[in-house]
């Protein structure tokens, strides 16, 4: 889309060739979903075009720097950093599930979670502004933090448990949020952190990459921003990096456009396409790793040498209350504390069926001992555990097997 667009809905020109046969599919009505389907339905469904004879039910990824542009460009697909019509997909497939049955719902994707995350907080705050920040959350947002503060910004911060940052709110321009946290799993009230600062004039991220729109919609709860990381579960094979932005404002949501079109931060068709295709399972992966990550928990539960254990769907946990007001589903990743870094070190080894390795939300299991990395205020021996979709007893046997292993 050129830059003097304004991100309305425009008819596809009817220029010849692959790529322009793609983008006439993309600006084809989008298949319809029923008003209550359920999330299963929903994710198998969600922005794919009415079917059309002799044509793939998904279109493929179209791979264009530029397209068929004669005379005045008044075509919604001009140039390849502007749009792409396998983004337009995505696009609608992740509004769909972000904000089901909700009018005006803009979505942008990005090359990755942190292109999405850095969009919101440049597009939106000035020199002089106060943005205020978990610190807590996602090990790289000290290093945004440093980069805010040399453009001028006033950065606050305050943990995401116990609805903290309102204490610091005052006289801020962006609210950040990220429930559950990563890695320390707490969680806060988004509807009442959001009308908090709305009656401050401030506008609300929320940071959804561990909930996943099947776990919680974050713009249902009054923010103004859904963004996330479609690296970790909502794609969930761990082969793509990829982010997005969804909200409903027309200025707040241009700024974000322009920012990625000047920035560049874009995802490859091909991503965006392999991104499409694994939603259709997102239900699935959801559903059975949650149950999973509910049933090593509570395995953990019963181990005198695990400490520190979260997961918000125990009924013990110090977030469930909370998480059960907001949440549908309360994720893949348990985090615990082993007594030693080498204790931390022998499990992880001993493992059979969990790769170490960072990141979350893949069918394979990972866990890794997060201290490796510095910036995360946790033990030494802090585990973060993301569970993949095993099967849970051999999944469950495997985690127990190695703890006793790593007694020795």
């Amino acid at each position: 889309m050129n830059e003097s667009a304004t991100g309305d809905a425009h008819e596809v020109r009817g220029d010849a060739g692959p790529a322009a046969g793609a983008a006439g599919r993309a600006g084809r009505e989008m298949a319809p979903v029923a008003a209550g389907a359920g999330d299963g339905t929903r994710a198998v469904r969600a922005g794919l075009p009415e079917p059309a004879k002799y044509e793939p039910t998904l279109p493929g990824p179209v791979f264009a720097a530029h397209y068929h542009l004669p005379g005045e460009p008044t075509g919604p697909y001009t140039y390849g950093r502007d749009e792409n019509p396998t983004w337009t997909l995505l696009e609608r497939a992740v509004g769909e599930l972000e904000a089901p049955g909700q009018d005006g719902i803009e979505t942008l994707v990005f090359a990755s979670g942190m292109a999405a995350i850095s969009a919101v907080l440049f597009s939106q705050l000035r020199a002089g502004d106060v943005c205020v920040l978990p610190d807590d959350g996602y090990q790289a947002l000290p290093l945004v933090r440093a980069q805010l503060e040399a453009y001028g910004i006033e950065v606050r911060t305050a943990p995401t448990g116990g609805d903290a940052q309102l204490d610091v709110l005052d006289g801020a321009k962006l609210l950040w949020i990220e429930t559950p946290s990563n890695p320390g799993l707490d969680v806060c009230d988004i509807r009442r952190l959001a009308e908090a600062a709305h009656a401050r004039g401030a506008l609300v991220a929320v940071d959804n990459t561990l909930a996943t729109p099947l776990g919680q919609r974050p713009l249902e709860l009054g923010a103004d921003f859904a963004v996330a990381s479609g690296t970790k579960q909502l794609t969930g094979h761990g082969d793509i990096l990829l982010g997005y932005v969804v909200g409903r404002d027309p200025e707040t949501m241009a700024a974000v456009r322009r920012w990625r079109k000047i920035v560049g931060a874009i995802p490859g068709p091909m991503e965006a396409w392999l991104a499409h295709r694994s939603i259709a399972t997102l239900q699935m992966r959801v559903d059975r790793q949650s149950a999973t990550a509910l049933a090593v928990a509570e395995a953990l539960r019963e181990r005198p040498e695990v400490t520190g254990l979260r997961y918000p769907g125990l009924p013990d946990d110090p977030a469930h209350k909370v998480a059960a007001r907001q949440m549908r589903r309360y994720g893949c990743v348990v985090s615990f504390t082993l007594p030693t870094r080498a204790r931390a070190d022998r499990f992880l080894d001993a493992l059979r069926l969990v790769d170490d390795a960072t990141s979350f939300g893949g069918v394979r299991s990972t866990a890794e001992r997060r201290g490796r990395w510095g910036g995360d205020a946790v033990p030494e021996g802090f585990i973060r555990l993301s569970v993949g979709a095993e099967d849970p007893e051999d999944l469950v046997a495997d985690v127990l097997r190695a703890l006793d292993a790593s007694a020795a």
